[in-house]
Protein backbone atom coordinates (compact mmCIF):
# COMPACT_ATOMS: atom_id res chain seq x y z
CA UNK A 1 0.00 0.00 0.00
CA UNK A 2 1.30 3.38 -0.91
CA UNK A 3 0.46 6.79 0.22
CA UNK A 4 -2.68 8.30 -0.50
CA UNK A 5 -3.47 11.50 -1.17
CA UNK A 6 -6.22 14.14 -2.54
CA UNK A 7 -6.68 17.74 -3.60
CA UNK A 8 -9.63 19.66 -3.80
CA UNK A 9 -9.87 23.42 -5.22
CA UNK A 10 -13.07 25.81 -4.85
CA UNK A 11 -11.99 28.67 -7.85
CA UNK A 12 -8.54 30.80 -8.58
CA UNK A 13 -8.23 34.70 -9.42
CA UNK A 14 -8.03 37.90 -8.01
CA UNK A 15 -8.55 36.25 -4.59
CA UNK A 16 -6.76 39.14 -2.13
CA UNK A 17 -6.89 39.28 1.81
CA UNK A 18 -7.94 43.26 1.77
CA UNK A 19 -11.21 42.05 0.07
CA UNK A 20 -12.14 39.78 2.39
CA UNK A 21 -13.77 39.59 5.68
CA UNK A 22 -12.28 37.77 8.55
CA UNK A 23 -15.95 35.72 8.95
CA UNK A 24 -16.36 35.16 4.90
CA UNK A 25 -12.86 33.75 5.00
CA UNK A 26 -13.71 31.64 8.00
CA UNK A 27 -16.57 30.12 5.96
CA UNK A 28 -14.68 29.56 2.97
CA UNK A 29 -11.64 27.50 4.80
CA UNK A 30 -14.60 25.27 6.58
CA UNK A 31 -15.80 24.69 3.50
CA UNK A 32 -13.17 23.61 2.23
CA UNK A 33 -11.73 21.71 5.01
CA UNK A 34 -15.31 20.09 4.61
CA UNK A 35 -15.32 18.59 1.51
CA UNK A 36 -11.19 17.40 1.68
CA UNK A 37 -12.30 15.55 4.95
CA UNK A 38 -15.13 13.91 3.47
CA UNK A 39 -13.24 13.18 0.34
CA UNK A 40 -10.22 11.99 2.70
CA UNK A 41 -12.39 9.62 4.56
CA UNK A 42 -12.84 7.34 1.31
CA UNK A 43 -9.38 7.21 0.74
CA UNK A 44 -9.13 6.36 4.38
CA UNK A 45 -11.16 3.56 4.61
CA UNK A 46 -9.77 2.16 1.32
CA UNK A 47 -12.12 3.13 -0.82
CA UNK A 48 -11.98 4.58 -4.81
CA UNK A 49 -10.02 7.49 -5.86
CA UNK A 50 -13.11 7.93 -7.52
CA UNK A 51 -15.22 7.87 -4.93
CA UNK A 52 -13.38 10.12 -3.37
CA UNK A 53 -13.35 13.07 -5.74
CA UNK A 54 -17.17 12.84 -6.53
CA UNK A 55 -17.73 13.11 -2.58
CA UNK A 56 -15.12 15.78 -2.41
CA UNK A 57 -17.12 17.76 -5.34
CA UNK A 58 -20.71 17.06 -4.21
CA UNK A 59 -19.89 18.79 -0.80
CA UNK A 60 -18.27 21.81 -3.23
CA UNK A 61 -21.50 21.69 -5.25
CA UNK A 62 -23.66 21.89 -1.72
CA UNK A 63 -22.01 24.97 -0.66
CA UNK A 64 -23.55 28.43 -1.95
CA UNK A 65 -19.92 29.86 -1.88
CA UNK A 66 -18.65 28.06 -4.85
CA UNK A 67 -19.62 28.48 -8.52
CA UNK A 68 -21.13 24.96 -9.19
CA UNK A 69 -24.21 23.39 -7.86
CA UNK A 70 -25.91 25.27 -5.43
CA UNK A 71 -23.93 28.36 -6.41
CA UNK A 72 -24.20 28.85 -9.48
CA UNK A 73 -23.95 31.56 -11.03
CA UNK A 74 -26.96 33.21 -13.84
CA UNK A 75 -26.48 33.34 -17.62
CA UNK A 76 -27.70 36.39 -19.58
CA UNK A 77 -31.42 34.34 -19.88
CA UNK A 78 -31.33 34.74 -15.70
CA UNK A 79 -31.02 30.70 -15.39
CA UNK A 80 -28.67 28.62 -13.87
CA UNK A 81 -26.43 26.24 -16.98
CA UNK A 82 -24.27 23.93 -15.09
CA UNK A 83 -20.87 21.47 -16.66
CA UNK A 84 -19.56 19.16 -15.12
CA UNK A 85 -16.61 16.06 -15.78
CA UNK A 86 -15.22 13.55 -13.96
CA UNK A 87 -12.40 10.64 -14.96
CA UNK A 88 -11.11 7.20 -13.81
CA UNK A 89 -7.66 7.35 -14.25
CA UNK A 90 -7.19 3.39 -14.30
CA UNK A 91 -9.70 2.46 -17.17
CA UNK A 92 -9.62 6.22 -18.88
CA UNK A 93 -13.42 6.03 -18.59
CA UNK A 94 -14.57 9.43 -18.09
CA UNK A 95 -18.27 11.14 -18.02
CA UNK A 96 -19.34 14.85 -18.78
CA UNK A 97 -21.90 17.04 -18.82
CA UNK A 98 -22.56 20.78 -19.75
CA UNK A 99 -25.64 22.86 -20.15
CA UNK A 100 -27.58 20.90 -17.51
CA UNK A 101 -30.47 22.76 -15.43
CA UNK A 102 -31.86 21.78 -12.19
CA UNK A 103 -29.61 19.42 -11.49
CA UNK A 104 -28.79 19.26 -7.68
CA UNK A 105 -25.00 17.85 -8.08
CA UNK A 106 -23.53 18.16 -11.62
CA UNK A 107 -20.91 15.82 -10.72
CA UNK A 108 -23.36 12.88 -10.27
CA UNK A 109 -24.80 13.59 -13.01
CA UNK A 110 -21.58 12.83 -15.12
CA UNK A 111 -20.68 9.97 -13.43
CA UNK A 112 -23.94 8.39 -14.39
CA UNK A 113 -22.93 9.04 -18.16
CA UNK A 114 -19.45 7.85 -17.72
CA UNK A 115 -21.20 4.45 -15.74
CA UNK A 116 -24.96 4.17 -17.83
CA UNK A 117 -25.15 6.43 -20.88
CA UNK A 118 -22.66 4.32 -23.53
CA UNK A 119 -21.57 7.81 -23.89
CA UNK A 120 -18.73 9.94 -22.48
CA UNK A 121 -20.00 13.70 -23.27
CA UNK A 122 -24.28 14.45 -23.07
CA UNK A 123 -25.37 18.50 -23.04
CA UNK A 124 -28.94 20.62 -22.91
CA UNK A 125 -31.85 19.22 -22.59
CA UNK A 126 -30.81 15.80 -23.59
CA UNK A 127 -28.32 15.36 -20.84
CA UNK A 128 -31.57 16.74 -18.18
CA UNK A 129 -33.63 13.84 -19.99
CA UNK A 130 -31.01 11.39 -19.02
CA UNK A 131 -30.74 12.62 -15.62
CA UNK A 132 -34.30 12.02 -15.29
CA UNK A 133 -34.08 8.14 -16.24
CA UNK A 134 -31.04 8.03 -13.98
CA UNK A 135 -32.66 9.34 -11.28
CA UNK A 136 -30.06 11.88 -10.53
CA UNK A 137 -31.76 13.85 -7.97
CA UNK A 138 -33.30 17.40 -9.21
CA UNK A 139 -34.05 20.69 -8.05
CA UNK A 140 -36.41 23.59 -8.61
CA UNK A 141 -34.96 26.70 -9.70
CA UNK A 142 -35.48 28.62 -6.33
CA UNK A 143 -32.93 26.29 -4.90
CA UNK A 144 -30.31 27.42 -7.06
CA UNK A 145 -31.06 31.51 -6.73
CA UNK A 146 -28.84 33.29 -4.53
CA UNK A 147 -28.68 37.37 -3.88
CA UNK A 148 -25.37 37.66 -3.92
CA UNK A 149 -25.37 35.52 -7.70
CA UNK A 150 -28.31 37.71 -9.05
CA UNK A 151 -26.66 40.89 -7.87
CA UNK A 152 -24.13 40.02 -10.04
CA UNK A 153 -26.13 39.69 -12.69
CA UNK A 154 -27.59 42.54 -12.72
CA UNK A 155 -24.99 45.12 -12.62
CA UNK A 156 -24.24 44.02 -16.38
CA UNK A 157 -27.98 42.54 -17.22
CA UNK A 158 -28.34 43.32 -21.08
CA UNK A 159 -24.76 44.30 -22.24
CA UNK A 160 -22.97 42.34 -24.23
CA UNK A 161 -20.33 41.59 -21.26
CA UNK A 162 -19.75 38.51 -18.76
CA UNK A 163 -18.07 38.88 -15.73
CA UNK A 164 -15.83 36.03 -14.56
CA UNK A 165 -17.17 34.95 -10.78
CA UNK A 166 -16.27 37.84 -8.45
CA UNK A 167 -16.89 38.64 -4.71
CA UNK A 168 -19.30 40.75 -3.20
CA UNK A 169 -19.30 45.21 -4.89
CA UNK A 170 -15.34 44.32 -5.41
CA UNK A 171 -14.20 44.41 -9.14
CA UNK A 172 -11.84 41.14 -8.31
CA UNK A 173 -11.98 38.50 -10.43
CA UNK A 174 -12.57 35.04 -9.60
CA UNK A 175 -12.75 31.74 -11.29
CA UNK A 176 -15.68 29.59 -9.65
CA UNK A 177 -14.96 26.13 -10.27
CA UNK A 178 -14.52 23.54 -8.10
CA UNK A 179 -12.91 20.91 -8.51
CA UNK A 180 -10.86 17.42 -6.75
CA UNK A 181 -8.38 14.96 -7.63
CA UNK A 182 -7.20 12.10 -5.50
CA UNK A 183 -4.79 9.01 -5.29
CA UNK A 184 -6.23 5.52 -3.45
CA UNK A 185 -4.68 3.24 -1.66
CA UNK A 186 -4.52 1.37 -4.76
CA UNK A 187 -2.37 3.68 -6.31
CA UNK A 188 -5.52 4.10 -9.06
CA UNK A 189 -6.56 8.30 -9.04
CA UNK A 190 -9.35 10.32 -10.65
CA UNK A 191 -10.37 13.84 -11.03
CA UNK A 192 -13.59 15.56 -11.03
CA UNK A 193 -14.30 19.30 -11.91
CA UNK A 194 -17.76 21.35 -11.85
CA UNK A 195 -18.97 24.89 -12.48
CA UNK A 196 -21.29 27.02 -12.93
CA UNK A 197 -20.09 28.80 -16.04
CA UNK A 198 -19.53 32.88 -16.72
CA UNK A 199 -21.90 35.19 -15.09
CA UNK A 200 -24.35 36.82 -18.17
CA UNK A 201 -23.02 34.05 -20.33
CA UNK A 202 -24.71 33.50 -23.72
CA UNK A 203 -25.04 31.40 -27.07
CA UNK A 204 -24.75 28.34 -24.22
CA UNK A 205 -21.09 28.96 -23.94
CA UNK A 206 -19.04 26.25 -22.82
CA UNK A 207 -15.65 26.28 -20.88
CA UNK A 208 -12.75 24.01 -20.46
CA UNK A 209 -14.24 22.52 -16.94
CA UNK A 210 -16.28 19.45 -18.91
CA UNK A 211 -13.77 18.86 -21.36
CA UNK A 212 -11.67 15.91 -21.45
CA UNK A 213 -8.30 16.55 -21.26
CA UNK A 214 -8.80 20.73 -20.98
CA UNK A 215 -9.93 21.20 -17.70
CA UNK A 216 -10.24 17.63 -16.30
CA UNK A 217 -8.13 14.19 -17.01
CA UNK A 218 -6.49 11.59 -15.18
CA UNK A 219 -4.50 8.56 -16.30
CA UNK A 220 -2.77 6.06 -13.80
CA UNK A 221 0.25 6.20 -15.92
CA UNK A 222 0.80 10.46 -15.05
CA UNK A 223 -1.54 12.41 -13.31
CA UNK A 224 -5.31 13.60 -12.58
CA UNK A 225 -5.45 16.58 -13.33
CA UNK A 226 -8.93 19.65 -12.30
CA UNK A 227 -8.40 23.42 -13.63
CA UNK A 228 -9.97 26.47 -12.61
CA UNK A 229 -9.28 29.58 -14.45
CA UNK A 230 -10.78 32.01 -17.67
CA UNK A 231 -12.24 28.79 -20.18
CA UNK A 232 -10.98 29.85 -23.25
CA UNK A 233 -7.21 29.55 -23.05
CA UNK A 234 -7.62 26.45 -21.03
CA UNK A 235 -9.23 25.08 -23.57
CA UNK A 236 -6.61 26.38 -26.76
CA UNK A 237 -3.95 24.73 -24.58
CA UNK A 238 -5.30 21.50 -23.72
CA UNK A 239 -4.06 22.39 -19.98
CA UNK A 240 -4.88 18.69 -18.45
CA UNK A 241 -3.80 16.43 -21.03
CA UNK A 242 -0.56 18.65 -21.84
CA UNK A 243 0.43 18.02 -18.20
CA UNK A 244 0.17 14.55 -18.64
CA UNK A 245 2.16 14.43 -21.51
CA UNK A 246 4.98 16.51 -20.64
CA UNK A 247 5.59 13.44 -17.88
CA UNK A 248 4.78 10.92 -20.12
CA UNK A 249 6.82 11.83 -22.85
CA UNK A 250 9.55 14.13 -21.05
CA UNK A 251 9.37 12.15 -17.61
CA UNK A 252 8.72 15.69 -16.04
CA UNK A 253 7.79 14.95 -12.13
CA UNK A 254 4.44 16.42 -11.38
CA UNK A 255 5.29 19.73 -9.81
CA UNK A 256 7.42 20.02 -12.99
CA UNK A 257 5.00 19.63 -15.36
CA UNK A 258 2.61 21.43 -13.81
CA UNK A 259 4.98 24.06 -13.23
CA UNK A 260 5.88 24.37 -17.18
CA UNK A 261 1.86 24.61 -18.15
CA UNK A 262 0.72 26.81 -16.22
CA UNK A 263 3.68 29.16 -15.10
CA UNK A 264 4.78 29.51 -19.10
CA UNK A 265 2.47 28.39 -21.18
CA UNK A 266 -0.65 29.41 -20.09
CA UNK A 267 0.90 33.03 -19.70
CA UNK A 268 1.87 33.71 -23.28
CA UNK A 269 -1.81 33.32 -24.18
CA UNK A 270 -3.07 35.58 -20.94
CA UNK A 271 -4.59 32.21 -19.53
CA UNK A 272 -5.33 32.93 -15.94
CA UNK A 273 -5.71 30.39 -13.42
CA UNK A 274 -4.53 27.25 -11.90
CA UNK A 275 -4.77 23.55 -11.53
CA UNK A 276 -4.47 21.07 -8.53
CA UNK A 277 -3.07 17.41 -9.58
CA UNK A 278 -2.03 14.31 -8.42
CA UNK A 279 -0.30 11.52 -9.15
CA UNK A 280 -0.41 7.63 -8.88
CA UNK A 281 2.56 7.87 -5.75
CA UNK A 282 0.29 10.04 -4.11
CA UNK A 283 2.40 13.25 -4.72
CA UNK A 284 0.51 16.58 -5.31
CA UNK A 285 0.70 19.94 -6.86
CA UNK A 286 -1.73 23.24 -6.75
CA UNK A 287 -0.21 25.25 -9.06
CA UNK A 288 -1.75 28.97 -10.11
CA UNK A 289 -0.67 32.06 -11.90
CA UNK A 290 -2.79 34.36 -10.17
CA UNK A 291 -3.53 36.20 -6.53
CA UNK A 292 -5.16 33.05 -5.10
CA UNK A 293 -7.03 29.69 -5.42
CA UNK A 294 -9.31 28.64 -2.96
CA UNK A 295 -7.40 25.41 -2.32
CA UNK A 296 -6.78 22.18 -0.09
CA UNK A 297 -4.29 18.99 0.76
CA UNK A 298 -4.82 16.21 2.92
CA UNK A 299 -2.07 13.01 2.50
CA UNK A 300 -1.52 9.67 4.79
CA UNK A 301 1.92 10.93 5.36
CA UNK A 302 0.41 13.81 7.17
CA UNK A 303 0.68 16.71 4.96
CA UNK A 304 -2.73 18.61 5.58
CA UNK A 305 -3.34 22.58 4.53
CA UNK A 306 -6.09 24.80 3.26
CA UNK A 307 -4.77 27.57 1.94
CA UNK A 308 -6.56 30.70 -0.11
CA UNK A 309 -3.80 33.40 -1.02
CA UNK A 310 -0.85 33.72 -2.80
CA UNK A 311 1.14 34.02 0.21
CA UNK A 312 -0.42 30.95 1.91
CA UNK A 313 2.47 28.37 2.24
CA UNK A 314 0.84 25.54 0.31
Amino acid sequence: MGKYAMAIHGGAGTILKKSMTPELEKRYRQALQSALDAGFAILENGGAALEAVKVASVSLEDDPLFNAGKGSVFTAEGINEMDAAIMDGKTLAAGAVAGVRNVRNPVMLAEQVMLHSGHLFLSGKGANEFAVKQGVPLEPDDYFYTQFRYDQLKEIMGSDDYVLDHSGDTIEKKFGTIGAVACDKEGNIAAATSTGGMTNKQYGRIGDSPVIGAGTYANNKTCAISCTGHGEPFLRAVVAYDVSCLMEYKNMSLLAACEEVVLKKLVTINGEGGLIGVDAQGNTALVFNCEGMYRGIKSSDGTECVSIYKEDTK
